[in-house]
């Protein structure tokens, strides 16, 4: 029997646990919660990136590696950027999951994004590390 009842569409388990964490893709709730999180964490980096940046508008060179490579303004920068490429897969990752029908086009395509958004990802902190640092 294992777990199934002597009536069909009847089961032992209550409709929590029937879909709690699993949705038609069987991710359930983490991917909703993921774009979620990383939207609202946009909000406030996005707004401290913008007003790095209009800090900076027309300083010379030097001034604007000297603010980036200032620690609090590094670090939120580097949250700025995980936060963002984090938000950008699971994005894409809807997309392609939604429209992209064949099944080696989607696992190349989900692969690729996951690549893409890492190396972004990598690229960008690589960059204000090394600023910060002063390589």
């Amino acid at each position: 029997m294992s777990g199934s009842s002597e009536f069909p569409g009847s089961s032992l388990r209550t409709p929590r646990r029937r879909v709690a964490g699993l949705g038609a893709a069987h991710s359930g709730t983490h991917h909703f919660w993921l774009q979620r999180v990383t939207a609202l964490a946009n909000v406030p980096l996005t707004l401290a990136f913008l007003a790095v940046l209009i800090c900076v508008a027309g300083e010379s060179p030097e001034r604007v590696l000297a603010t980036i490579g200032h620690p609090v303004v590094a670090i939120i920068l580097i949250l700025a950027i995980i936060s963002i490429t984090t938000h950008m897969r699971a994005g894409m990752q809807v997309v392609i999951e939604d429209y992209v029908h064949g099944e080696g086009a989607k696992v190349l395509s989900l692969v690729a994004n996951t690549f893409f958004c890492a190396a972004m990802g990598c690229a960008g902190v690589f960059a204000i590390l090394k600023i910060s640092f002063g390589g």
